[in-house]
């Protein structure tokens, strides 16, 4: 079990499986805002288009007032651009 913990959340996919993630960090790319996920345990998704594999998850981010939910993100284009944004971020962060 994990400690209670803010960044620690649980998400569910698109096959109903829960599992948690670590919120590692919160951008925004063309004016929208995404979340940076690293799932704290091994995520083993059925559906073939799942993009869990790999160092993170990346998900839309859908805000109510102080309240929030993640979205998957359905576009691929988008996806694209923004994991490239994430990884130009490390790339810097790293330099």
């Amino acid at each position: 079990m994990t400690e209670n913990r803010d960044d620690i959340i649980e998400i569910t996919d698109e096959d109903g499986e829960k599992f948690e993630v670590e919120l590692i960090d919160m951008v925004t790319v063309d004016d929208i805002e995404y979340a940076v996920l690293l799932p704290l345990e091994e995520h083993n998704c059925t559906h073939e288009d799942c993009e869990c594999e790999g160092e993170y998850v990346l998900m839309r981010v859908k805000r109510d007032g102080e309240e929030y939910s993640f979205e998957t993100i359905e576009d691929n284009d988008e996806f694209e651009r923004v994991a490239a944004y994430i990884d130009e971020l490390a790339d810097e962060i790293n330099d």
